[in-house]
């Protein structure tokens, strides 16, 4: 029977997973506190944040830093959000959910912003810039964030596939420098659960706000009225919220996930290292190299090729199945109305593939993809 290879799938410690699970169950208690509050502890304990929120997704989180920032800084309807077209969908739908304006600027070919368009595009009107480590790269970061200073513009960092991704000279985790920087657990996620995200402000009053907005704009979470001796039932509703709340049942995976996400991005970046090996002498694709200052995530690997659709079905054939991270956001229907000169962004639109790259994987398995490529 001819094996079968998923570009992506979610690796769990199944045991360790079920007796952390299994403590919700005999406690009775699934919801927000309780493992949430443990692994929010266990993030900032890994990664160096001062504050983080769990989430029931990274769009949530994305979404709240918006809509925080908005209602901070009093921004207009239409005030411009500086972003990448080349991301999941999120990533952009949170701008326009708050009725702001998303302002396509281009790449370099490392998929990131590209630093000089970044700042080409700012006018009067943008107010912040998302920046977005595709497949865990952080190439032009420091650059951007340097920009967001010097026009004092907002730095929201899109860290979904970013867990994990350190910088190599101080070994700390990308981001701890943003504004706000929001992170997924989503299942097939380098610190993978059933679905998830964290919010991680630098100030302890914005992170209030998104534990506020999380839970429907209620001051008092139904854990904190649990544990308290008196008054259970009494909390305020201050503003209009959201049910963006994470689990217990989540964080218990996540917190499993933490234990092993060091080990299981050297993994990663072990077996994108032999595909960088076994493809380099191939002239008809173009391998996506990640930044060298960084110890990458390495959530994708990804390859660009300009006859992309027939190679991923030959690729099918033989049991091979890749991914496309992204389609360009512009081009899809929503985002059509917004201006994007994205010239580098259309070409890796048309081209991107990204390879099979997860825990799942084996030596054997990376080589026979890599052949597979090259006779292609």
């Amino acid at each position: 029977m001819k094996k079968v290879i998923q570009v992506l799938k979610p690796y769990f410690r199944v045991k360790e997973t079920l007796a952390e699970i299994e403590e919700c169950l005999e406690k009775g208690w699934t919801g927000m506190g309780f493992k949430t509050d443990l692994f929010e502890n266990e993030w900032k304990k890994y990664a160096g944040f001062k504050y983080a929120h769990f989430l029931n997704s990274a769009t949530s989180g994305l979404h709240l830093a918006i809509k925080i920032y908005k209602d901070k800084y009093e921004w207009d309807d239409d005030t411009e959000v500086i972003t990448t077209p080349l991301s999941f969908v999120s990533t952009n739908h949170v701008i326009i959910y708050e009725n702001l304006k998303p302002v396509f600027a281009d790449i370099d070919n490392s998929l990131c912003l590209d630093s000089t368009s970044v700042e080409k595009s700012i006018t009067k009107k943008p107010k912040a810039v998302i920046y977005v480590g595709i497949g865990g790269n952080a190439k032009n970061y420091k650059e951007i964030r340097a920009i967001c200073e010097r026009y004092n513009l907002v730095f929201i960092l899109d860290a979904a596939h970013m867990a994990g991704t350190k910088w190599k000279d101080t070994g700390c985790q990308v981001g701890l420098d943003a504004d706000c920087a929001v992170f997924s657990y989503q299942a097939v996620k380098n610190c993978p659960s059933s679905d998830a995200g964290m919010i991680c402000f630098q100030s302890e009053d914005l992170d209030n706000h998104a534990r506020r907005l999380s839970w429907l704009g209620i001051d008092k979470t139904t854990f904190d009225r649990y544990t308290e001796s008196t008054y259970k039932w009494k909390y305020d509703v201050s503003e209009m919220g959201f049910k963006y709340h994470g689990n217990s049942i989540a964080a218990a995976i996540c917190i499993v996930s933490l234990r092993y996400l060091d080990k299981d991005n050297e993994y990663r970046r072990a077996m994108c290292s032999l595909y960088d090996n076994a493809l380099k002498y191939n002239n008809n694709i173009e391998i996506i190299t990640h930044s060298e200052d960084i110890k990458s995530s390495r959530h994708l690997y990804q390859i660009a090729s300009d006859k992309r659709d027939g190679f991923i079905e030959r690729l099918a054939e033989k049991g091979i199945y890749c991914g496309v991270h992204y389609v360009a956001n512009h081009q899809l229907f929503n985002f059509k109305k917004y201006k994007a000169e994205v010239v580098v962004a259309n070409k890796y639109s048309a081209t991107l593939v990204s390879l099979p790259l997860h825990i799942g994987l084996i030596e054997d398995d990376v080589i026979y993809i890599a052949s597979e490529v090259n006779s292609i």
